[in-house]
Protein backbone atom coordinates (compact mmCIF):
# COMPACT_ATOMS: atom_id res chain seq x y z
CA UNK A 1 0.00 0.00 0.00
CA UNK A 2 1.23 3.39 -1.00
CA UNK A 3 1.72 5.85 1.82
CA UNK A 4 -0.16 8.95 0.25
CA UNK A 5 -2.81 11.09 1.76
CA UNK A 6 -4.27 9.93 -1.85
CA UNK A 7 -4.54 6.69 -1.54
CA UNK A 8 -8.00 4.76 -1.00
CA UNK A 9 -8.70 2.09 0.92
CA UNK A 10 -7.56 -1.24 0.54
CA UNK A 11 -8.39 -3.71 -1.92
CA UNK A 12 -10.92 -6.23 -0.69
CA UNK A 13 -9.96 -8.62 1.94
CA UNK A 14 -5.82 -8.73 2.68
CA UNK A 15 -5.60 -12.36 1.95
CA UNK A 16 -7.22 -11.82 -1.14
CA UNK A 17 -4.37 -9.31 -2.47
CA UNK A 18 -1.37 -10.46 -3.70
CA UNK A 19 1.88 -9.68 -1.87
CA UNK A 20 3.77 -6.94 -3.57
CA UNK A 21 6.75 -8.75 -4.96
CA UNK A 22 9.87 -7.55 -7.12
CA UNK A 23 7.95 -7.70 -10.07
CA UNK A 24 4.69 -6.28 -9.36
CA UNK A 25 2.19 -4.12 -6.26
CA UNK A 26 -1.08 -3.38 -6.35
CA UNK A 27 -2.76 -0.50 -4.39
CA UNK A 28 -5.41 2.19 -4.82
CA UNK A 29 -5.04 5.96 -5.67
CA UNK A 30 -7.77 8.46 -6.44
CA UNK A 31 -10.72 5.84 -7.17
CA UNK A 32 -8.53 3.58 -9.12
CA UNK A 33 -6.77 -0.15 -8.40
CA UNK A 34 -3.35 0.87 -9.87
CA UNK A 35 -0.74 -2.41 -10.74
CA UNK A 36 2.96 -1.34 -11.02
CA UNK A 37 4.80 -3.66 -13.07
CA UNK A 38 8.30 -3.30 -12.51
CA UNK A 39 11.79 -5.40 -13.72
CA UNK A 40 10.79 -7.44 -16.33
CA UNK A 41 7.72 -8.79 -17.34
CA UNK A 42 7.83 -12.45 -19.46
CA UNK A 43 7.34 -16.10 -19.17
CA UNK A 44 9.41 -16.21 -15.76
CA UNK A 45 7.95 -13.56 -13.77
CA UNK A 46 4.30 -14.31 -15.14
CA UNK A 47 3.23 -16.31 -11.92
CA UNK A 48 4.09 -13.24 -10.32
CA UNK A 49 2.50 -10.82 -12.20
CA UNK A 50 -0.58 -12.45 -12.96
CA UNK A 51 -2.20 -12.90 -9.59
CA UNK A 52 -2.03 -8.90 -9.64
CA UNK A 53 -3.72 -8.62 -13.17
CA UNK A 54 -5.74 -11.23 -12.71
CA UNK A 55 -7.53 -9.50 -9.28
CA UNK A 56 -7.94 -5.97 -10.70
CA UNK A 57 -9.50 -7.90 -13.89
CA UNK A 58 -11.61 -10.44 -12.20
CA UNK A 59 -13.71 -8.32 -10.11
CA UNK A 60 -16.94 -6.86 -9.91
CA UNK A 61 -17.63 -3.62 -12.06
CA UNK A 62 -17.16 -0.97 -12.24
CA UNK A 63 -13.61 -1.42 -12.74
CA UNK A 64 -10.95 1.30 -12.72
CA UNK A 65 -7.84 0.06 -13.65
CA UNK A 66 -4.60 1.74 -14.18
CA UNK A 67 -1.24 -0.61 -15.18
CA UNK A 68 1.97 1.37 -14.22
CA UNK A 69 4.21 0.32 -16.75
CA UNK A 70 6.60 3.18 -16.01
CA UNK A 71 9.40 1.10 -13.92
CA UNK A 72 8.81 -1.89 -16.34
CA UNK A 73 12.59 -2.41 -17.57
CA UNK A 74 11.52 -5.25 -19.99
CA UNK A 75 8.68 -6.63 -21.81
CA UNK A 76 8.35 -10.77 -23.56
CA UNK A 77 5.65 -11.22 -26.41
CA UNK A 78 4.26 -13.43 -23.47
CA UNK A 79 4.11 -10.32 -20.89
CA UNK A 80 2.41 -8.60 -23.83
CA UNK A 81 -0.41 -11.32 -23.61
CA UNK A 82 -0.65 -10.40 -20.10
CA UNK A 83 -1.69 -7.16 -20.68
CA UNK A 84 -3.70 -8.26 -22.94
CA UNK A 85 -5.75 -10.70 -21.27
CA UNK A 86 -5.81 -7.76 -18.19
CA UNK A 87 -7.20 -5.01 -20.92
CA UNK A 88 -10.04 -7.99 -22.57
CA UNK A 89 -10.72 -8.63 -18.80
CA UNK A 90 -11.46 -5.23 -17.99
CA UNK A 91 -13.90 -4.02 -21.05
CA UNK A 92 -15.90 -7.33 -20.76
CA UNK A 93 -16.98 -6.00 -17.31
CA UNK A 94 -17.63 -2.43 -18.67
CA UNK A 95 -14.41 -1.54 -16.83
CA UNK A 96 -11.97 1.53 -17.59
CA UNK A 97 -8.64 0.91 -18.31
CA UNK A 98 -5.39 3.18 -18.41
CA UNK A 99 -1.88 3.13 -18.69
CA UNK A 100 0.74 4.83 -17.57
CA UNK A 101 4.30 4.11 -19.48
CA UNK A 102 7.31 6.87 -19.90
CA UNK A 103 9.78 4.21 -21.10
CA UNK A 104 11.02 5.15 -24.70
CA UNK A 105 11.68 1.08 -25.03
CA UNK A 106 8.08 0.05 -23.47
CA UNK A 107 6.71 2.60 -25.59
CA UNK A 108 8.75 1.43 -29.11
CA UNK A 109 7.51 -2.17 -28.49
CA UNK A 110 3.82 -0.86 -28.22
CA UNK A 111 3.76 0.87 -31.27
CA UNK A 112 5.45 -1.80 -33.36
CA UNK A 113 2.96 -3.93 -32.01
CA UNK A 114 0.00 -1.89 -32.50
CA UNK A 115 -0.60 -2.31 -28.75
CA UNK A 116 -0.19 1.77 -28.31
CA UNK A 117 -3.38 2.32 -29.76
CA UNK A 118 -4.98 -0.40 -27.14
CA UNK A 119 -3.51 1.04 -24.37
CA UNK A 120 -3.29 4.71 -24.93
CA UNK A 121 0.06 5.57 -22.61
CA UNK A 122 0.10 8.62 -20.66
CA UNK A 123 3.36 9.71 -19.18
CA UNK A 124 2.91 9.63 -15.39
CA UNK A 125 0.26 8.22 -12.67
CA UNK A 126 -1.08 11.94 -12.06
CA UNK A 127 -2.56 12.28 -15.48
CA UNK A 128 -4.17 8.51 -15.74
CA UNK A 129 -5.79 9.37 -12.60
CA UNK A 130 -6.82 12.82 -13.67
CA UNK A 131 -5.26 13.79 -10.22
Amino acid sequence: MQDDARSDPPIGPPNLVPPANPYARTYRIDGFTVVELRGELDIDTARFVAPHLDLVSGGPPPLRVVLDLCPLEFVDCYGLSLLCRARRRVRARDGELRTVCDRPSTLRLLRLTGLAEAFHPVPNLARATGG
